[in-house]
């Protein structure tokens, strides 16, 4: 077995300081951006020079701060860049929310296609206050007609991965309890990744309350996904198709050939843009590959970048045979 982790060289991106992106209208937080120290064995030629491609790219965006995870699900061969940082999880979070409904479907304390009431009313975790959600900051707006009406939670769930649907989110995580997903996600391996709160919790924001996550941790949530470790094998099928049917697909799969199947989901606010996918190449073993990033201003810029670094993994490992290495982190 080999380990294979690598960070940015310290010119590319070394503790700079910088500003903690917000969700919209929320205030800018103060952070500094420093990974641990290298650790792990030399890499192979060939991870060499990926990486050295990778951080060059990244270093082409001024500023920008990256993490990134990568696991050959046919190898078990992995790397990371910054892959252990905390970041703000942005609409990430929603992977392990999902997760959760699905190990509660399993244990029969709840049905997918029960009916709820939709209510957008939430009270934040700090003083209990209440809060809404606005229809125009909402990536989905079409529930918001549907207010009062009944809905199930196989909708909810459907809108929250497919069109990152906040409302949706808010609704679940208030029956699904944070600290059970959180503790969920951690059992599976995603160390880093914690569920706090619903969206514009505003309060809890500026107490610092926030959903975070680590490139690694939620790339481990993905890895558990594909290897059939966190539901039944019908909850599994169900999460990967809904994985499969994101709407959104600027990030990650717009790097990769076109048609390539790709299971993901993306979050962005203020400056951070995030995607974590399972990316199934054609005749192998699919991979896993988490991008996140942060201090970017402009959405487009991040995009391109990400879906450059997911063209450069493709490049690397698509073609490249199952088993050609064992190694793992």
């Amino acid at each position: 077995m080999r380990t294979l982790t690598v960070f940015l060289l310290a010119a590319c991106c070394a503790a700079f300081p910088s500003t903690q992106p917000a969700a919209r209208g929320f205030p800018h937080r103060s952070t500094t951006f420093a990974g641990p120290a290298d650790v792990g064995q030399r890499p192979s030629g060939q991870d060499t020079t990926l990486l050295a491609a990778l951080r060059g790219r990244i270093a082409a965006v001024p500023g920008a701060q990256v993490g990134l995870y990568f696991e050959d699900l046919g190898s078990g061969e992995s790397f990371g860049i910054h892959d252990t940082v905390t970041f703000h999880a942005a609409s990430t979070m929603k992977v392990p929310v999902m997760f959760e409904l699905f190990r509660q479907v399993d244990q029969g304390r709840l049905d997918l296609d029960a009916t709820i009431t939709l209510e957008n009313r939430f009270l934040s975790i700090v003083d209990r206050s209440p809060y809404q959600l606005e229809l125009a900051d909402d990536s989905d707006s079409t529930l918001y007609a549907r207010i009062g009406s009944p809905i199930s939670l196989r909708e909810l769930n459907e809108r929250m991965i497919v069109r990152s649907s906040n409302l949706a989110t808010n609704v679940l995580i208030e029956r699904l309890d944070p600290t059970r997903v959180t503790s969920f996600a951690r059992s599976l391996g995603g160390a880093g990744v914690v569920v706090r709160r619903g969206v514009e919790d505003i309060p809890a924001f500026r107490a610092g309350l926030n959903n975070e996550t680590t490139a690694k941790g939620l790339g481990k949530l993905l890895a558990a996904l594909e290897r059939g470790q966190v539901a039944s094998p019908a909850s599994t099928a169900a999460m990967r198709e809904t994985l499969l049917r994101q709407e959104f697909a600027d990030e990650i799969p717009a790097g990769l050939p076109p048609g390539t199947r790709v299971a993901h989901k993306t979050g962005w606010i203020t400056a951070t843009t995030h995607d974590a996918a399972i990316v199934y190449p054609p005749g192998r073993a699919p991979f896993v590959l988490v991008i996140l990033t942060r201090a970017i201003p402009e959405r487009a810029v991040a995009q391109r970048l990400m879906a450059d670094c997911a063209r450069l993994v493709w490049d690397a490992y698509a073609t490249r045979g199952v088993g050609s290495a064992t190694t793992s982190r």
